[in-house]
């Protein structure tokens, strides 16, 4: 029953054909050698690889021992590796089981290339799925940590997710066929170990048939997951109002606006409590509010959002400018983009820089001062156009508001024989 429960399942999720080579990622344990047998018992050719991690002194050496004979036993081709695992997961800042994970997965794709495998095949079961599936439950997750362990990841299959663990031991025994343990897989001060060993358990004194149960759960959520997948990016393509931009009246409008939210920020980095403030301004309409990520910077506007990469990823802009001579009095274009001034008056030594608070000048047309601040607060410029604003200055006085206004004190008069023609661009 065991081997045709695999054989079912490799053809029903379209794992691999009769005629792929598959690399079989073999640890020693009970899973990897099941997996290795039941493959080469169904007709698959294997070829197998093993990692040593070197995290378990004497343990690691004799799992190396073992896979080695059990390979030359089978008659399958061995790959093996060795991995200074904990020196790596320090200098990357990770935990060592995800330096570990990092680590083997990055080999067995290279393997896989050199030796022409179709596919690497590692051996997690359902009980594995079922452990993930609460892990992400017990952490708070979004509707694909419901769905467990795929049975395929790019490359990556997983014949054994129709089985669970005793279904595995079982198949063992019946083949006499040895393994090792890892002694760190009956210790439970890991999370993972903790529902193994303590609330599996626990569950299944309430329900024997938890770990099927709940399997079968997940399996269902697989399509509610793609048509919620849908809907959602359907509706994130909707709540976008331009480039870097999310209408909030719209967002708020969908059936399900905090998931659409969702949708759109993930790839931002925002995470789940940036994403409820978040949320919250928009409902409230709130201007003004910034949020930052490792890549971005967001900032509610009026009842909408808006976002841009972080400074350290802005290019620089440089002031081009040149004078235009004329007899007759000049008719000013009009092109916010260019600002044309009175040559004279300006003189020679411009910069153009950020504003700054306390800038303050005289709007073309008017005769008072105003300052930059009001000035943008009046024209409703969200907080980045606020950040982005340039002036052009001629000593201490601002002589252009980029693209907004020229100062009228160096407008361009029917007397005016020079011209200062300015422009910004990137540089």
């Amino acid at each position: 029953m065991f081997e045709q429960k695999v054989s079912a399942f490799i053809q029903e999720k379209r794992l691999f054909g009769k005629s792929d080579k598959v690399l079989v990622a073999l640890s020693g344990g009970a899973d990897s050698v099941a997996l290795l047998r039941v493959l080469l018992r169904l007709g698959y050719h294997c070829e197998a690889a093993h990692c040593n991690f070197h995290l378990r002194g004497e343990e690691s050496v004799r799992d190396e021992k073992f896979v080695v004979s059990l390979a030359e036993d089978l008659g399958v081709k061995l790959h093996k590796t060795d991995f200074d695992t904990a020196g790596y997961a320090s200098d990357k800042g990770i935990s060592v089981e995800m330096a570990a994970r990092d680590l083997r997965y990055a080999w067995f794709a290279r393997v896989s290339e050199a030796v022409d495998a179709k596919v690497v095949a590692v051996a997690h079961h359902r009980n594995d799925s079922v452990e993930t599936f609460l892990m992400n439950l017990v952490r708070g997750t979004g509707i694909d940590g419901l769905l467990g362990i795929r049975a395929v990841n790019g490359k990556v299959v997983r014949p054994l997710l129709c089985v669970d663990r005793e279904d595995i031991l079982d198949y063992l025994k019946y083949l006499g066929q040895d393994y090792v343990t890892d002694s760190t897989n009956l210790q439970s001060e890991f999370t993972r170990n903790k529902l193994r060993l303590e609330v599996i358990p626990l569950l299944e004194s309430v329900n024997p048939s938890v770990v099927e149960s709940i399997s079968r759960t997940a399996s269902r959520l697989e399509e509610v997951a793609e048509v919620y997948h849908r809907a959602v990016a359907e509706a994130a393509e909707r709540v976008l109002a331009g480039e870097n931009m999310l209408d909030g009246a719209v967002l708020l409008r969908e059936p399900a606006p905090r998931s659409v939210l969702h949708e759109v920020l993930y790839p931002l980095g925002v995470n789940a409590s940036q994403l409820d403030d978040i949320f919250c301004c928009l409902r409230l309409g709130e201007s003004g509010r910034m949020f930052e990520t490792s890549g971005y910077v967001l900032v509610t506007d009026h009842g909408n959002l808006r976002w841009r990469v972080r400074q350290g990823d802005e290019r620089m802009f440089v002031l081009r400018h040149e004078i235009i001579l004329t007899e007759a009095p000049f008719d000013v274009p009009k092109d916010r983009a260019v600002a044309y001034l009175d040559a004279d008056k300006a003189g020679d030594e411009l910069l153009l820089r950020k504003w700054r608070s306390g800038d303050k000048f005289v709007p073309f047309g008017m005769k008072g001062f105003k300052s930059v601040r009001n000035y943008l607060r009046d024209c409703k410029k969200s907080l980045f156009d606020k950040e982005r604003q340039m002036v052009v200055c001629a000593g201490k006085d601002i002589v252009w508001l980029v693209g907004e206004r020229a100062d009228n004190r160096f407008r361009v008069t029917p007397e005016t024989r020079r011209i200062l023609k300015m422009w910004v661009e990137l540089g």
